[in-house]
């Protein structure tokens, strides 16, 4: 006896073969890449996606990184921070709190009573305004970007591409991703909006030119 499953694929088998249709099909796989889009005009698009999500962005420099970071702890009255275990320290610099690399062995839930989390981004699409970050030694655990209110994320220059088939071509298919577009926000049936549910509702975006 054929499953209602089965039933259903051997119709349509038999529906394409009395139409002549062939077997197989290539899927079509040319993406629309940046083409002519420079560093610049992909900042720039970059710049405005993260804004209409309601992210915090601000562009730098090399030089200004620390500064911009510490300014921006500062700014936010943060005592306690917890950092990506392969972030250069020397970008917290100055920084008047506690700052802590994250250890993947203790309990996420600690995480919750910091100020604020400091990661890299692993790839950036600008077309999209994604974030997507790698579980590595400058993303950090997924739990690190999850559990506190507040996450403060650079994306360097080289990080940023246009579309989602360049970040997806970046990624380790065996790291866990998480995938960012504006601060955690979700609403219910009458569109009531309400920020921080599954993860930060304050993110903070340094974007390094």
């Amino acid at each position: 006896m054929t499953t209602a499953k089965e039933e259903i694929l051997n119709r349509i088998a038999s529906a394409q073969k009395q139409a002549g249709l062939p077997d197989h099909v290539e899927v079509p796989r040319e993406y629309q890449h940046e083409g002519t889009l420079n560093a610049e005009e992909l900042r720039e698009m970059l710049v405005d996606r993260l804004v209409d999500y309601r992210a915090d962005v601000h562009v730098t420099d090399e030089a200004g990184l620390n500064g911009t970071i510490v300014d921006i702890l500062k700014d936010r009255g943060c005592s306690t921070l917890v950092y990506a275990p392969g972030l250069d320290t020397g970008l917290l610099e100055g920084f008047d709190g506690t700052a802590t690399p994250d250890d993947k062995n203790k309990d996420p839930r600690e995480l919750n009573d910091v100020d604020a989390v400091i990661t890299e981004s692993h790839v950036t699409s600008a077309q999209t305004g994604t974030i997507v970050l790698e579980s590595d030694e400058v993303c950090g655990r997924r739990a690190l970007t999850l559990v506190p209110d507040r996450h403060i994320c650079i994306v360097r220059k080289d990080q940023i591409v246009y579309g989602i088939p360049e970040v997806v071509s970046r990624m380790n298919p065996d790291r866990p991703a998480t995938w960012i577009s504006g601060p955690s926000a979700t609403s219910d049936i009458e569109l009531t909006r309400v920020e921080g549910v599954h993860g930060p509702r304050d993110l903070i975006v340094v974007i390094v030119k």
